[in-house]
């Protein structure tokens, strides 16, 4: 019985919540909301069934409903999304400040839970940065599902597809340091299938999704640079395309499903961009 006007109400509303950083959603996080919806309606009315072998209901509302405009060109975003990435040497800078200099930002306190983790916490963001996985995948990753002699992870990837993908040579030594200290460290028995854990009072289980994301935005902050683990994701697209040219193989590499997504990757590096500008002006000039 959902109308029209439900969905509308619905999506002015979120056009007038704050997130967390107190700043008005903007029209692409409003769009993730309408897609979501929109695979939810299609799922019920096209893609299941009920024991009948008919779908839950026969309209679909979301039908009616257009995306946002997103007034951000595909220029301007990715002129944002390069400041809050780690390419180039920043990501080896950030890796080398939390083995060397974060303790030194800790307390007392703090610095205890510190030691305790800094070989898993490297680990876990050299691998993100090492293979372009999502956080989930990452909190998701069994001892079995590491390939180290050949450089393979085995990735569940959303939606329960299994997956496997290469992982960059210089993540490896990161990802063998901490599997040297792992069972010890953690108290770690053949019943514990994850690759990264954690310890909870006394209880040793599988690190959380939530928890990865604050690892990475603590260390973040502290060196000067802040971001989210997606954005270690943005970084493996950015520097993947920039070599390779190929938005299908960056799109395998990040267990997307199509090219749409990496469209904006196109865009990070404007220097070919400015290049061919100041060529067609050369030759204008000659």
């Amino acid at each position: 019985n959902l109308r029209r006007n439900d969905i509308m109400l619905y999506i002015d509303y979120l056009g007038h919540t704050r997130n967390k950083q107190g700043r008005l959603n903007s029209p692409t996080t409003i769009n993730r909301s309408i897609n979501a919806l929109r695979s939810l309606f299609k799922f019920l009315t096209i893609t299941a069934d009920n024991n009948h072998g008919e779908p839950y209901f026969e309209r679909n509302v979301m039908l009616k409903i257009n995306s946002l405009n997103d007034t951000q060109t595909l220029n301007y975003r990715a002129h944002v999304l390069e400041s809050h990435m780690y390419t180039g040497k920043l990501k080896f800078e950030f890796l080398t400040f939390i083995d060397q200099d974060y303790i030194n930002h800790c307390n007392k306190q703090a610095k205890i839970g510190f030691k305790q983790n800094k070989e898993r916490d490297m680990a876990i963001a050299a691998l993100i940065l090492g293979t372009g996985i999502r956080v989930s995948e990452c909190a998701g990753v069994d001892l079995s599902d590491l390939n180290l002699k050949d450089a393979v992870l085995d990735v569940t990837r959303k939606g329960g597809q299994k997956d496997s993908v290469p992982i960059a040579e210089w993540t490896l030594p990161y990802i063998k340091r901490y599997k040297g200290i792992r069972n010890e460290r953690y108290h770690a028995d053949s019943k514990q299938v994850a690759f990264f854990l954690t310890q909870w009072h006394g209880q040793t289980r599988r690190i959380t999704t939530n928890a990865i994301e604050k690892m990475i935005n603590k260390y973040s902050a502290a060196f000067g640079h802040p971001l989210t683990p997606h954005k270690l994701r943005h970084t493996v697209a950015s520097e993947l395309y920039e070599v390779t040219k190929d938005q299908v193989l960056v799109a395998q590499q990040l267990g997307q499903k199509g090219t749409s997504a990496t469209d904006l990757y196109t865009h990070v590096d404007q220097k070919k961009q400015r290049a061919a500008l100041n060529e067609i002006s050369k030759k204008n000039h000659d």
